[in-house]
């Protein structure tokens, strides 16, 4: 009721339920560690749930705000600018009016700056974002090229993106983004590429067609790593897990 609309205020209303001994378990189950595939990123303890509810009462807030909430160094800033990014960009696709799209396609934008920028460098961040935003853009436009980008791009987090990002096709029963992506992550061995890459093709047999992942594995399965391979199977027959597992 009333907030100040600004990054400042966002982050005086996450520091005032901080709790710095869940932010220590955090940045151990986020490998702040050197090394980590989080090295360096910092918290300051807060729940998903109590970052969705900050994000909600600061709806409306404008872009330059959300830019200065995701150059921050803490870890929740970031998602909870991820959050109101996303619920902006939403906004913008049902209006009274009809749907925004320069006001969409500007959203987007700055999530791919972001992107670029690596400021959406860790998992969850990017799972919270990548689909819904840059996904469902693609999918309104029926153009994936942006997608495919970030699939082939070396770099883990823009890599990820690309992986998440196919799941707003495949929510609509569309497997070919994700099947135009796997060429360009079937060979990564990365294990937090292996898992998005197995989620998705699970997700295209429990939501799309159980026939196109199974003929996916049949052709795939032996170039595929273990991990990947696993989340894909995980909801087959015991019967389909040993004869997939043996094609390996």
């Amino acid at each position: 009721m009333g907030a100040e609309l600004t990054a400042a205020a966002v982050r005086a209303a996450a520091a005032e339920i901080a709790d710095p001994q869940l932010a220590i378990g955090l940045g151990k189950f986020f490998q702040t560690r050197p090394g980590g595939y989080g090295e360096g990123d910092e918290f300051i303890g807060l729940r998903v749930p109590q970052q969705r509810a900050i994000a909600k009462r600061f709806r409306g807030i404008g872009s330059d705000e959300v830019v200065a909430l995701l150059d921050s160094p803490i870890h929740e800033h970031r998602l909870i600018a991820l959050f109101l990014l996303r619920g902006e960009f939403e906004r913008t696709l049902r209006p009274r009016s009809g749907p925004d799209r320069d006001g969409a396609a500007r959203w987007v934008e700055l999530y791919l700056d972001a992107v670029r920028r690596g400021r959406v460098n860790n998992w969850d961040l990017v799972d919270s974002s990548a689909d819904s935003v840059l996904g469902e853009y693609c999918r309104r436009r029926d153009e994936n090229a942006v997608i495919l980008a970030h699939a082939a791009d070396d770099d883990l987090w823009r890599r990820r993106v690309g992986i998440i990002a196919t799941f707003a096709h495949i929510k609509h029963g569309d497997a070919s983004a994700l099947l135009s992506v796997a060429p360009h992550v079937r060979d990564d061995r990365r294990d937090l590429i292996q898992k998005a890459f197995g989620w998705m093709l699970r997700e295209v047999g429990k939501r799309v067609d159980e026939q196109i992942l199974l003929g996916y594995l049949e052709e795939n399965a032996a170039r595929m790593g273990r991990t990947a391979l696993s989340y894909a199977i995980e909801h087959r027959t015991p019967e389909e897990r040993a004869h997939l597992r043996a094609l390996r």
